[in-house]
């Protein structure tokens, strides 16, 4: 069966997409989760430990604390309240941890440092997985064991305002609740608002136990300006003077004989320096916790904070309030808090702790009996008895006292091992779904290379040998054989897998697709090593198939090393360097070829290469003007020069793009170009570049359009700069002083509108020349059009100074589309291979990183007033992968406008769907490699998102293309 190499290609992409899901369903790991029962209960805590006669004493240990109020700051840093600004920040929390009854601490959270698994870190004391990264985007009800639900089981009165996450946690918990949204991030004012005005009227009231304030703004003025803007001070100073009511008004209600109050101040997660989270900087997991309460000692200075896990505040406030501790937590009581109890009660606390990790550690660990903690703890357990039996006997020596703290030591050495056991063992893998994912996208990369001849000849063809290999034998017997293995492993394995729990029809479904691809692999296999040595197997289809240039070998060469170079931590959180690397290097290799075409050709070869016109858009006629005209060329020897120059243009761009955005995980927060125009005193410098840089994009874009849609883009790139200006970072002339901010609403859905209009024109142009009428010029124009609509969006979503990134990647795409790719004779696969090149570099020049916390959320509210989850999302992902969908937009662009375009496309297509499946497959190969080291989870589940999120995006791209090519056939015959 004979296909085209683009139906050929999509079909590859959308079947490596279904892998790659299905091999990510397997490696993000479900949470360590205890089987034993659903929820704990007072009952089941185990009896004081003993070993006399006397019956065990199953008294548990009074509560600490009457009450408890937690504030979680959103996005509180460490350094916000313990570093050298703590004191102009939040004078008065700084003054209680120097001289209050307070015990401080740097708690360190597990990435991913994004909201709604923090909460579940905080309230269940499990490590949750990485998957809840996505799962962040809509909370659902927290089913497994936690601290509310304990809280709430044994009568305690629980009032919640702030983040509705922890209402769609928690439903039906809390006494009275005040949920606010948390994805809204334009808004840090009413958020925090909407919480503080319960405040006055609810701690005058008795009739709660636990009071939760989760405060939003610190985290939205950090995804709006980054931790060093002018607004987190007055924020940090708001909260300090609520820190300060509540704790006036808790003193004030402080009874005498009754237990104490506990004040907790706590983080979920911190904060970037470029103002974002989610993954593992330093900056990013080390949030501050305060306990505050009469019960401790007050201090006489400043003490260094010593590092605890946020996990364990689940078990220190659960036995602080008298309840068990949540079962699936891994967490250990912060000593430091029950220290003034007496110490039997402090050994009974640690005992309590070191039995539900024990019981833990049991269920997730299958050789539980050799591990270091859990033999400790038998020990100090079995001390333990010795030394209940002494107490109980009424012995009240020195001795024994000094017996009693060589358990606590020893029971605080178990609990520290036992805890660290189970924190490497962060989840159970799925490894047979990760298994068949793995091996489905493999057989496609094969069958991708073995193709390649076929794919890329003058037919642009793939002879696919399909009615062979559903017909053979070995078919059948790989169906049966594949059938047998799943139902052995299904019936065999110790943990429930997700292929397993498929219906039958699916799972044959796959058996009989990867048999008849192994099939077809063997059948082409054997087909190409059948053909004759000395015939060529493109028949002369493919220019310079089997000699390759200085350009090929680079291309080659570039890829591989980039996909070797996966396999190195290191280079996986600094990859961008790498493509700076080879861009800077492609940039060289192309000029040689410049300086060779015009320098080193015979005289006469140059003039007949002049005469002819090998400008975009090849195909619309002499009527059109030449698009050099609009760059002022009028002459070959201009052109000849601009030639020339585009290379050390390029890599005067590159060179400014790359200290625009500093990126990467290592030294991202060194400062950089954007820090500087971002400042308030370089406002002035940030408007004139954004304006110039607006002038330009519009100089660079309209050539193509039609004058509809000139206007539009004008009126549409005056809307962004209005919009930005609304917003505060930029002014107009006649502004003085900044204006007044606002969220730029009106001026956003202005810019829509012209984006919808400029989109709805070109894809009416498209589907004309498509289906009505074969006019390749009004294709051309629809093209363009459409991709000039894009760069509207684009340019509203971009932050003020990344501007630039946008108009250096159109005026590149000008420069190499005019003077390079057509004038030396790229052809489709090396043009293809040098536009995913630059949208890689481009992706990095935006300032992004293989780290989540990279991700600026913030443009997906330009023009909303509330959170709506289908724009929200689809503006986040737009805006994040601007550089790579620029990028291969208009390689879609340039390959239609070619008088061979159906082969170009195919060709192109093709090389698209090969660049995604090596790195994929090596990629997915890796991480099956290292799924038990835990570096992975902060370096390599991001990337691995990143590299689904772009399969899938360039999976769009080649079916776009493929439906084109299609359309156009149609409508030819």
């Amino acid at each position: 069966m004979r296909v085209r190499s683009s139906v050929f290609a999509s079909f590859c992409l959308i079947l490596e997409v279904l892998g790659i899901a299905l091999f990510l369903r397997g490696f993000f790991p479900v949470p360590i989760k205890s089987s034993f029962s659903s929820k704990n209960k007072l009952s089941d805590l185990p009896p004081e430990p003993f070993t006399g006669r006397s019956p065990n004493s199953s008294k548990v240990p009074d509560p600490l604390f009457k009450r408890v109020v937690i504030v979680l700051i959103d996005a509180l840093r460490e350094d916000f309240v313990f570093g050298p600004n703590g004191r102009k920040y939040m004078p008065y929390i700084r003054h209680l941890v120097e001289r209050g009854s307070t015990h401080s601490f740097v708690a360190k959270a597990r990435p991913p440092t994004v909201t709604m698994p923090r909460i579940k870190a905080l309230t269940t004391g499990s490590i949750p997985g990485f998957i809840d990264v996505v799962m962040n985007l809509n909370s659902q009800a927290l089913l497994e064991d936690n601290l509310i639900w304990q809280a709430k089981t044994a009568g305690k009165r629980i009032v919640f305002y702030g983040d509705d996450t922890w209402v769609k946690l928690f439903p039906k918990h809390f006494m009275e609740y005040d949920g606010t949204t948390s994805f809204f991030v334009s808004d840090y004012t009413e958020v925090d608002n909407n919480v503080t005005r319960h405040l006055d009227s609810t701690m005058k009231r008795d009739d709660w136990d636990i009071l939760i304030l989760h405060y939003l703004g610190l985290d939205h003025i950090g995804h709006i300006s980054g931790p060093h803007s002018s607004l987190i001070q007055p924020k940090l100073m708001e909260m300090d003077d609520i820190l300060k009511k509540i704790h006036g008004s808790l003193k004030l209600k402080e009874a005498e004989g009754a237990l104490p109050y506990l004040l907790v101040l706590c983080g979920d997660h911190g904060m970037s320096e470029t103002g974002s989270h989610g993954g593992s900087s330093e900056h990013e997991v080390n949030t501050p916790l305060v306990l505050i309460s009469p019960a401790f000692k007050k201090k006489v200075g400043m003490e260094k904070q010593s590092t605890v896990e946020q996990v364990d505040l689940t078990p220190t406030l659960a036995l602080g309030l008298g309840l068990p501790i949540s079962q699936n937590s891994v967490g250990r009581l912060i000593q430091p808090v029950v220290e003034e109890a007496s110490l039997r009660d402090q050994l009974r606390f640690l005992h309590l702790n070191g039995h539900q990790l024990s019981y833990l550690l049991k269920d997730s660990i299958p050789a539980y009996e050799k591990e270091e903690g859990y033999e400790q703890f038998r020990v100090a357990e079995k001390s333990h008895g010795n030394w209940v039996k002494l107490v109980v006997e009424g012995n009240t020596s020195e001795v024994l006292t000094n017996m009693g703290k060589k358990v606590l030591k020893q029971y605080l050495e178990a609990l520290r091992a036992m805890s660290a056991a189970l924190s490497k063992q962060l989840g159970k893998y799925d490894m047979y779904s990760m298994v068949v994912g793995m091996v489905l996208v493999f057989q496609l990369l094969l069958l991708l290379l073995l193709a390649m001849p076929e794919a890329l000849s003058s037919a642009s063809e793939v002879d696919l040998p399909v009615s062979s290999a559903l017909l053979s034998l070995p078919f059948y017997l790989l169906c049966l054989l594949l059938s047998s293995v799943h139902v052995l492993v299904c019936t065999s394995a110790e943990s429930s897998c997700y292929f397993c729990s498929l219906s039958w029809g699916l799972v044959f479904g796959a058996v009989a697709l990867s048999s008849a691809l192994l099939c077809i692999l063997i059948s082409m296999a054997a087909r190409r090593g059948a053909k004759p040595p000395g015939k060529s197997p493109s028949h002369g289809g493919v220019r310079g198939w089997w000699s390759l240039s200085e350009l090929d070998v680079l291309l080659l060469a570039g890829t591989a090393g980039h996909t070797l170079s996966l396999s190195a931590s290191s280079f996986v959180e600094e990859e961008h360097q790498v493509w700076y690397f080879l861009l800077n290097t492609l940039c060289l290799v192309v000029f040689q070829d410049v300086c060779r075409k015009y320098f080193r050709e015979h005289r006469a070869n140059i003039g007949s290469l002049e005469g002819e016109d090998y400008l975009l858009p090849s195909n619309e006629g002499d009527a059109v003007a030449s698009p050099l005209a609009d760059l002022g060329v009028t002459d070959a020897g201009s052109e000849r020069w601009l030639a020339l120059a585009t290379p050390p243009l390029t890599l005067a761009c590159c060179r400014l793009l790359r200290s625009l955005n500093q990126t990467g995980v290592q030294w991202a927060h060194l400062p950089d170009l954007g820090h500087w125009l971002n400042s308030l005193e370089h406002k002035i410098v940030l408007s004139l570049l954004a304006a110039l840089s607006l002038a330009l994009i519009y100089f660079l874009v309209q050539r193509r359009c039609s004058w509809v849609s000139k206007i539009a883009l004008a009126l549409g790139l005056l809307g962004v700069y209005s919009y930005r200006a609304a917003v505060g970072n930029v002014v107009f002339p006649w502004q003085h002083g900044g204006g007044n901010m606002s969220k730029g609403i009106v001026e956003a859905r202005f810019v829509y509108v012209f984006v919808l209009g400029i989109l709805f024109t070109g894809s009416k142009d498209l589907l004309r020349s498509q289906v009505i009428t074969a006019d390749a010029r009004l294709k051309s124009r629809g093209l363009w059009e459409i991709y000039s609509g894009v760069v509207l969006l684009v340019a509203l979503l971009f932050r003020a100074h990344n501007l630039p990134v946008l108009c250096c990647c159109l005026l590149v795409q000008t420069l190499m589309a005019q003077f390079i790719w057509k004038k030396l004779h790229y052809d489709a696969a090396q043009t293809t291979i040098m536009h995913y090149w630059f949208g890689q570099a481009f992706f990095y020049f935006q300032g992004n990183s293989n780290s989540i916390a990279t991700v600026d959320i913030s443009v997906g509210f330009v023009g909303l007033e509330s959170y709506v989850e289908a724009p929200a999302v689809f503006l986040t992902v737009l805006s994040t992968y601007a550089g790579p969908l620029l990028w291969a937009a208009h390689l879609v662009c340039y390959l239609s406008s070619e008088n061979r375009s159906s082969v170009a496309v195919g060709h192109g297509c093709y090389c698209l769907a090969l660049l995604r499946s090596v790195p994929a497959v090596a990629y997915v190969v890796l991480v099956t490699a290292l799924r038990y080291h835990l570096f992975i989870w902060s370096v390599f589940s991001p990337k691995l998102l990143y590299e689904s999120m772009h399969t899938l995006l360039t999976a769009a791209i080649c079916l776009f293309f493929t439906t084109m090519e299609q359309s156009r056939s149609f409508s030819r015959t």
